[in-house]
């Protein structure tokens, strides 16, 4: 068997997620949740493997999609509940923090003692600590909310531990084989899945999203400023705090 690749700080962010998970849990003013996205799913008459209860017969060869969605989830791993975000456009930096806010809104009145949102995530392409737009958003969102985010990552090649990929596996085992032949279907099936006895929330998003999006590197300098990074860990830890408020 191969070993599984390991940073030399791979430990050390354990150390500190099972340190922070723990604290978030105990705690009443932090809410812990779990986000990532899974591979995108053509939407149309294709065979997809494995078995289906779903009398819609696929096409013999793969022709091009009538369209795509990428399945964006945000978990609550102490409450077991999970919603799901279905991109229908590129998944961004910008859809990741415009779903954030969403999901906070709909969510904040039933959590009135809440300071600070703890995002356990890996460092993808679109929500790494170093994303230029993605730090710039999630600052944002930090002040317009007046809440603290801190973002838990978990290291490279080690993302299967982020609760949230539990659920993608009960997501296509519910889905598995079924032809999704349009766009209400996938979303159907979805809200039909349940996770921890419950179903999901699910709703699609249509708004179209600009892959590339950057700061430059003087932007990019200011807003470091605003940030606090753990030492020998800054990649992986990171905090977004709100303006303090001005003095009466």
């Amino acid at each position: 068997m191969q070993a599984q690749k390991k940073l030399p700080q791979t430990d050390a962010i354990f150390d500190r997620l099972k340190q922070e998970n723990g604290e978030a849990d105990a705690s009443e003013d932090t809410l812990r949740l779990s986000l990532d996205a899974k591979a995108s799913v053509k939407i149309g008459l294709f065979a997809r493997g494995g078995r289906t209860w779903a009398e819609v017969e696929a096409l013999d060869h793969d022709f091009k999609a009538d369209a795509k969605l990428t399945p964006f989830g945000i978990l609550l791993p102490r409450h077991g509940e999970l919603s799901l975000y279905f991109a229908s456009s590129a998944l961004t930096s910008d859809f990741i923090v415009d779903v954030l806010g969403l999901w906070w809104q709909g969510v904040r009145g039933r959590f009135p003692k809440v300071r600070t949102l703890l995002v356990n995530q890996d460092n993808g392409p679109e929500n790494s600590s170093r994303r230029t737009q993605y730090v710039k958003r999630l600052a944002a969102f930090a002040e317009e909310n007046g809440v603290k985010v801190r973002l838990a990552c978990y290291p490279p090649y080690h993302s299967k531990y982020n609760p949230i990929e539990r659920c993608w596996g009960a997501l296509e085992q519910h889905w598995n084989g079924s032809v999704l032949d349009s766009v209400p279907t996938a979303l159907r099936f979805a809200q039909s899945m349940t996770w921890k006895g419950k179903h999901p929330m699910v709703e699609l998003i249509s708004k179209s999203y600009s892959k590339g999006v950057r700061l430059t590197k003087q932007e990019m300098e200011v807003l470091e400023k605003q940030l606090e990074r753990l030492p020998g860990l800054d990649k992986w830890f990171v905090t977004f705090s709100p303006p303090s408020p001005a003095p009466g």
